[in-house]
Order: structure tokens, then sequence, then C-alpha cells
């Protein structure tokens, strides 16, 4: 049986490779969002520069692995056989868990994952040998429980001490330089690099750089001894460094910037390696102890003591780890959406909103202002005008296709840092995720990106990532108990089925997410162009096609709900009529959230009179589709009540000329979809006639079921409904017919003959 323990160390590592991929798409974030945020410089060199620092943490890691090892759970109660079926069900559900936070945008914590992963496996195993022992063993004896409360203390410890300190820290530093990062900076820029640098570098000594392979205990008490005079050392020649660098019209801030990401980078490589590669790199130090010593023992009785000591990692098993996580970094389109995440949630400039509005976060908008009207009404005139001066953002600071400027990039990296480091040195338990993503929204709140437009969907994102972060550690438990359960009652065939179920899943939702990728409409990418250009005058062309797209786009979404809610009314069937109801919801918060994005567009053009006479026209577009859609709703709700409610079936002959009504609506929005897609809404103008028509065929069908109404023999709910509903259609025939003049009349103001 040798052999199959084998096969699940091989699996191991396998999975090993897997979760260094979705991990560095995780933790990405990490190192990369402040210089991305910034466009401290070219993405491919960002890359280049967090590679170096991740592959210089994995080579120059030691490789202990302890926690793994004995860190959870107590290794010599726990048989051979037991720790091979942990350490699966880990893996599997790691790489499965990670790849979900990553596909959904969503940053969490490697380290949370991990150790609620082991400590929900080792707990199945333990819950069975305390059933089937003597009694004399305990669960603290098991388990390590203390490990997982001291993960959940870093989760509580993180969010609002780095939320506060960037939120302090950034509202100085902005008071210092305002944004005029490039004027009247004098001595205090090198004074801001000095300090800088000099935290970045106590970073790297106690964070990153105290578990490598030099860092000796000599090394550790030399620095221990000496750390004020070598950081007052560094300050002093850090400061000279980046005063001669400014002299020399150098960026002092993009210099920080790219400094901190590879200490963060290093820092990340070098520290949770252990939470990619500890738990296979401790199933292969079973698999040879059990190989070496367990002459004639079974593997359920034998008993891993050897996993109580620590071990080293042998140096190729460290490279190949970084050179897959370099891989990863440079490939992994996930890892830029995690990214884009975080970016969004803290940039300073208007853009489509990442997250809708929750009632958690209103309230705390509206207790902000009420605290912010508090202190301005005490703050004296005088102070309060220089501080508004302060945040006053000059035409020529302004960078559409930067985020926030490389200050608040500097303040993130640095604060990140120094909080990690100062909680590492007091053993305070901070996760790098948990620090890094609170220090940027705590910035980005004191550098007023959040305004009054934007907060509520902000606040809405940040407590999202928080309340993911708490369901890590539930799901990881959770899952990992019931997968270990299941090998160990499942025995061989349940680890295969398992292990091959979770390396399926990760292939799967990397092809899902490839063709998601792919189906991004044009209408996004043109989005994008008109935020990002320079060309002011060039917005107008690229806007009205958005306009065409995204009105097709709602139009075929109409068709297809109106169809749906309908068809199911007359079938008598719920389910259908459910789904319609939920897309409806949906689109019309993607209905808002269009408007608002062209909107923002519409407010970039140039000159600004152009933009005052397109607007009429522009927002009675808008209206048009609205009410469109509300009239659509206002016949899939009452629809849905009538079948819920068990009422009369519609007469057929109603039923059928209604469909006939239907079918001829829909087919118009859809050939009205057609021409705005492919760029020939001239063609529309001449449907408007056939708009008439319709309207006047649902203002016929309506007196059709009024005689009816007076007519003996017909159920009177099935009446009042079809009544309300070809009333309905006629309103939508209006608002449509509407909306094609709209066009008509804003293709006209543009130019634009298409």
């Amino acid at each position: 049986m040798e052999w199959m323990y084998l096969g699940m160390v091989i699996f191991l590592f396998i999975l090993a490779a897997f979760d260094l991929w979705v991990g560095v798409s995780n933790d990405a974030v990490n190192f990369l969002n402040s210089a991305i945020g910034s466009r401290a410089a070219k993405f491919r060199s960002l890359v280049f520069i967090a590679g170096t620092g991740v592959f210089c943490g994995c080579v120059l890691s030691n490789g202990m692995m302890d926690i793994a090892r004995h860190g959870i759970f107590t290794p010599q109660y726990f048989s051979f056989e037991d720790v091979m079926y942990i350490y699966l069900a880990v893996m599997v559900t790691d790489i499965v868990l990670l790849d979900i936070f990553n596909s959904f945008g969503m940053p969490t914590s490697t380290t949370v994952s991990m150790v609620f992963e082991l400590l929900g496996a080792a707990f199945a195993f333990t819950m069975l040998k305390m059933a089937g022992g003597d009694g004399t063993l305990l669960m603290g004896d098991y388990l390590n429980t203390s490990k997982a409360l001291e993960v959940i203390l870093g989760i509580f410890l993180s969010v609002p001490i780095a939320f506060v300190f960037g939120s302090l820290i950034q509202y100085i530093t902005r008071i210092i330089f305002s944004f005029s990062i490039t004027k009247n900076l004098r001595f205090k820029i090198g004074i801001f690099g000095g300090v800088a640098i000099t935290a970045i570098l106590y970073f790297m000594l106690f964070k990153g750089l105290k578990d490598l392979s030099f860092m000796n205990a000599d090394v550790k008490a030399f620095l221990n001894e000496h750390i004020l005079a070598i950081l007052g050392m560094t300050f002093v020649i850090a400061t000279i460094v980046m005063q001669i660098l400014h002299v020399f019209k150098v960026n002092v801030f993009r210099v920080i910037v790219l400094i901190g990401t590879f200490a963060l980078a290093t820092a990340f490589a070098g520290n949770d390696l252990v939470n990619f590669i500890g738990v296979p790199l401790a199933g292969f130090s079973a698999y040879t102890d059990f190989s070496a010593n367990a002459a004639g023992a079974s593997p359920d009785s034998f008993m891993m003591t050897s996993l109580g000591s620590s071990a080293h990692t042998p140096v190729y098993f460290l490279v190949a780890a970084g050179a897959i996580m370099v891989f990863a970094l440079a490939t992994s389109k996930k890892a830029r959406k995690v990214t884009e995440t975080e970016v969004g949630l803290s940039r300073k400039n208007e853009g489509d909103e990442m997250f809708g509005s929750s009632k958690v976060a209103r309230s705390l908008v509206r207790w902000g202002n009420s605290i912010g009207n508090a202190v301005a009404n005490v703050t004296p005139p005088s102070v309060a005008r220089y501080i508004d001066r302060r945040f006053q953002v000059p035409a020529e600071a302004v960078d559409n296709q930067a985020a926030y400027d490389m200050c608040r990039a500097s303040v993130n990296l640095v604060v990140s840092s120094l909080l990690i480091a100062l909680g590492t040195s007091l053993k305070l338990p901070l996760s790098t995720t948990f620090v890094t993503f609170m220090v940027a929204m705590g910035s980005s709140l004191a550098d007023r990106a959040w305004g009054r437009e934007t907060a509520v969907f902000r606040i809405t994102g940040v407590l999202t990532v928080i309340g993911g972060w708490f369901i890590t550690a539930g799901v990881a438990f959770t899952a990992c108990f019931l997968v270990a359960m299941a090998m160990n009652f499942g025995g061989v065939v349940a680890v295969v089925i398992i292990v091959a179920a979770g390396i399926y899943s990760i292939i799967h939702s990397q092809q899902r997410f490839a063709r998601k990728q792919k189906e991004v409409t044009e209408g996004d990418v043109l989005f994008q162009q008109m935020i990002s250009t320079t060309d002011h005058t060039a917005i107008v062309p690229m806007l009205s096609r958005h306009i065409g797209m995204s009105t097709a786009d709602m139009l075929h979404k109409y068709a297809e709900a109106l169809t749906t809610s309908t068809d199911g009314l007359f079938a008598e069937q719920l389910r259908p009529m459910r789904t319609a109801l939920r897309r409806l919801a949906k689109i019309k918060r993607e209905l808002k959230s269009l408007r608002r994005r062209e909107t923002i567009c519409l407010r970039r053009v140039e000159p600004p009179v152009s933009a005052v006479r397109l607007s009429t026209n522009f927002h009675l577009i808008h209206n048009s589709l609205r009410q469109m859609l509300y009239g659509i709703i206002r016949i899939a709700e009452p629809a849905h009540e009538h079948v819920d409610n068990n009422f009369s079936p519609v007469d057929a002959i109603m039923a059928e000329r209604f469909c006939k009504l239907r079918n001829e609506v829909t087919n118009l929005m859809l050939v009205v979809a057609d021409n705005l897609r492919n760029q020939r809404g001239g063609d529309n103008d001449a449907l408007v006639p056939q708009c008439n028509k319709l309207e006047a065929e649902a203002c016929a069908y309506n007196e059709y079921v009024g005689v009816a109404m007076q007519t003996e023999g017909y159920n009177l709910n099935s009446l009042t409904l079809m009544l309300h509903l070809g009333q309905e259609m006629q309103q939508i025939m209006v608002e449509l017919r509407q909306m094609i003049e709209s066009g008509k009349a804003y293709r006209e103001m543009t130019n634009i003959k298409a």
C-alpha cells in the first residue's frame, strides 16, 4: 500500500503548484496595488520588480514550515494515514477556496485559510479519536486552538489599527505636500524620503528578512542590539540621497513606491511561502519518515512524532516555488482582477462603482457626515480654509489614468510596512493582507477620494471584503472538516474522487473566467477609454457608440424578460416568472449604473457647451429606457402574483391575441437594438410608424378586453390583469417611439450619421 501514499505525496505537490498559482493571484494585491494605482511604472516593470522580490524571498527563505508540521495539531497523537488525509483535505480545500475568492476579485488572507483548514481537518480526526479512545487525552492535547484564536485576534486588530493609522498619516502628509507634489518641496521631500526608506528597511529587517537563511542567531542579536544606530544611520543616508535625487529632478515618491513594492513582495514570499508549500512539504516529510522507519508497521498505527521537530526545506523546492510564483504573477489575469478591486475602492476619480449600496453603509455615511459637520462647526474658519486649499487638486496634477497620486501610494506602502513590522516585533498577529487593504482604504478616505456620491458604494465594498475575511475562516474550517471526514470514511476511492474534483474545479474555473473575460463588452472597453483619454474632443463619438451598444443590450434584455414572464403566466409556471423578476431587479441596478457611467463621460466632453447641448436628449433616452423597464416590471409582478395565488388561468383566445401583440413588440425592440448595435441608428427613424401601429393595436386589444369585462362568463381577475398588461404594452410603445426620436435628435446634434 506504500505506493498509494507515494501517489498522495505526488498529488500534494501537484496541488501545491495550483496553490502557488492561486495564492499569488490573491496576494498580489498586497504588494502591487499601490504601484498600479499610482502608475509608478509600466505594468511590465512593476511585475519585474515584484517578481524579483518574490523570487528573492522564496530562494533566501530558510523554509521553516512549522505551522503545517505541528503549529495546529500535536503530530505524535496522529498516525501517518491521519496526517496524509489531513494534508490532502487542506490542499484541495485551499486551492478551491482561494480560487473562488480570486474569481470574484476579493482579496483574502492565505494565512487565515490555511490555519482554519488545518484546524478543520485536524478537528475531524480529533473527534474520531476521542470517540474511539480511552478518554485519557482531551481536545487540547490534540489541537493547538490558540493559533486559531491568534489569527482571529489578528483580524480584529488589523482592521481598525490599519484603517486609523492609514487615515491619520495620509491626512497629515497631504496637508504637508498638498497635491502639488512636484513643486515647493525644498528639504521636506528629502526628510520624507529618509523616513520612508528607513521605515521600509525596518520592515524588511523585522518582517521580510527575519526568517531568511542568512539571518542566524548572531545576526539577529547584532541587529537587536544596534537597531537604533542602524536606523539612525539609514535615515541620515537616505535623507541625503533622496534630497540629491530631487535636485536632479528624480521623482522621490516614485523611488519610494518602487522600493516599497520590492520590499513587500520579498516579505510576502519569505513569510507566506509556508501557506502554499508548507503542507505538501510536511506530507513529503511524513512519507519519508514512514518509509525509512516503519518496517512492518501499519500506516494507521505509525505515529508522526517526527513532525514535532523543525525541518529545513531543500533549496530546489524553494527555487521551483519561486519560479511558479513569478510566472503566475506575470500571467495570472485573476491577480489583476483582485488588484482592481482594491484600486477601484480607493481611486480618486469617478468611474464605475464595483459595489452597490447597503443599509449599513448608508448609516455609516450619515454618521460620518454628522461628525464632519460637528468638527467643521468648531474649526476656526482660517484653519478650515487653509486645509481646504491643501486638498484642492490643481489642473496640472490631474492624471486620469492613475487612481491616485504617488504621494498616497508612498503612504500606503510606508504605513503598511511600519505596522506589519511593529506588529511582528510586539508579537501581534497582524495579517499582511488585512493591513495593506485597510491602510489603502483609510488613506483614500483621508484623501477625500470618497465623495458623497461614491462613499456609500466604497463603504459597501470595504464591508463586503471584511465580511469575506470572516467567511473565509468559517468556510475553510467547515469545508475541510467535511472533506477530511469523507476521506476517512471513503478511503482511497474518496481520496481519488475529491482530489480529481478539486483539480477539475480549478481548471473549469480558469476556463469559465477566461470566457467571462472574453465576454467583456465593447462598451466596457469604450468606457475605460473615455475615462482615461486626454483628448476630450474624441469622447463624443465614443460616447455615441457606447450609448448605442448599451441601449441595444438593454432592449435585448427587456424583450427576453417580457417574453419569459408572460409565457410563465399563460403556462401557469412560477419558476420562469421568478427568474424574470430576479433578472429585472438586476437590470434595474445595471441601468442605474449605466446612466451614471455615461453621465460621467458626458461631463468630460469638451467644449462644455457641447455636453450641455447633448444632455437633454441623452437623459430623454435614459428616461425612456427606465420607463420601459418599469412597464415590464409592472407586467411581471402582477402576473407572478396571479399565478402564485392560483387564480383562474387566462382565457386561451385572449392569451393568444396578447402573445401576438407581445411578439410584434419584442420583435420591434430587437430590430431597434440590432440597428443600434451595428451603427445603423438612422434606420430606426423609419420604425416610428410601426411604433404608432403597435400602439394602436394595443389600444384595440384593451378595448377588446374592456368589452369582455362587460360580458358574463369571463373571469374578472383574469380580465383585470389582461387589461393592465395591455395598457402597459401600449405605454411601452409610447416610450420606445420617444426613445427613437430622442436618439435621432442626439445624432443630429453630434453630426453623426450612424
